[in-house]
């Protein structure tokens, strides 16, 4: 293909205690082109990040483009974005997904499990660009000494679900997020969180009544709560309130999942947060030719 469009959507990771393991693709998406060119490079941003991200070769974007064989040298590039960048909302993953899956289709190449390895060895962990690539609920792991062969599966969430979130305009790092959690975890709260994720598991697919119960965690969101108080205080407020509310991967973003047409009860203090109601994607990324 000479030009692409690929459309890919935000995630949210950990759904509670499983930490680097738990992903959901969510209907918020950045859209992206791509054109093979004769030669060099150019970049143009619109919507979130622009005026902030590089419209050079240290773009994600471009940069994950570029780690497919078979890449053309000359590539101009349109993004428009609508994930919020450092927010938990997988936008890092997002991007790297989209490059990786422009550069199998300008390469000729069919997306295959060497795709999610490309995309998540840019982040170190699986659980968001396995959502973005393959939509639904996904379970990811590594295999191997150091656990770098990344591997996932998706599973169909229940078709009662969809998803609240609520954004805040402050940002957080991932980096500075995971330097806040202890090398080690008490044995029993090890096995409080293997049970919550496979709990979570079921209850995202099958049982939603079990969602309170299924998302509770001891494995970081405590540790964590210095870099975010007020991700914290909505979180606790939702969950009294009877919503199986998390934080969404790194924060600061709130996640929870609601069946129906339940909405959030008038008297939460979510001052500082913007709440929107997202649908789970349930196709991943899509990629179309242009011309």
């Amino acid at each position: 293909m000479r030009a692409v469009h690929v459309r890919v959507p935000a995630s949210t990771a950990n759904l509670g205690s499983g930490f680097d393991a738990l992903g959901i693709a969510l209907g918020l998406y950045d859209e992206v082109t791509v054109e093979a060119a004769a030669s060099g490079l150019d970049v143009r941003v619109k919507g979130e990040g622009a005026g902030q991200v590089p419209l050079d070769s240290d773009h994600l974007l471009v940069r994950a483009i570029r780690a497919v064989d078979g890449v053309p040298d000359g590539l101009i590039i349109r993004c428009d974005n609508a994930i919020p960048h450092s927010r938990g909302l997988g936008s890092s993953a997002a991007a790297v997904v989209a490059g990786v899956a422009a550069g199998y289709a300008l390469a000729g190449r069919t997306l295959d499990d060497r795709a999610l390895q490309l995309a998540a060895e840019f982040e170190g962990h699986a659980d968001n660009a396995a959502a973005s690539l393959l939509g639904g609920l996904v379970l990811a792991w590594g295999e191997g000494d150091k656990g770098q062969r990344y591997r996932a599966v998706r599973l169909e969430p229940h078709a009662d679900l969809r998803a609240l979130v609520f954004i805040p305009s402050t940002e957080s790092s991932t980096k500075t997020t995971r330097g806040l959690l202890p090398a080690q975890v008490p044995h029993a709260d090890a096995a409080f969180a293997a049970g919550r994720a496979a709990l979570a598991v079921h209850a995202v697919t099958t049982a939603p009544e079990l969602l309170m119960p299924a998302t509770e965690d001891r494995l970081h969101q405590g540790y964590r709560e210095p870099a975010w108080p007020d991700t914290i205080r909505v979180v606790e407020a939702l969950r009294a309130a009877g919503f199986p509310a998390t934080v969404s991967g790194a924060g600061p973003t709130v996640f929870t999942l609601v069946s129906g047409d339940r909405v959030v009860p008038a008297g939460l203090d979510l001052t500082g947060f913007d709440a929107r109601a997202l649908k789970i994607d349930r196709d991943g990324v899509q990629v179309r030719p242009i011309g």
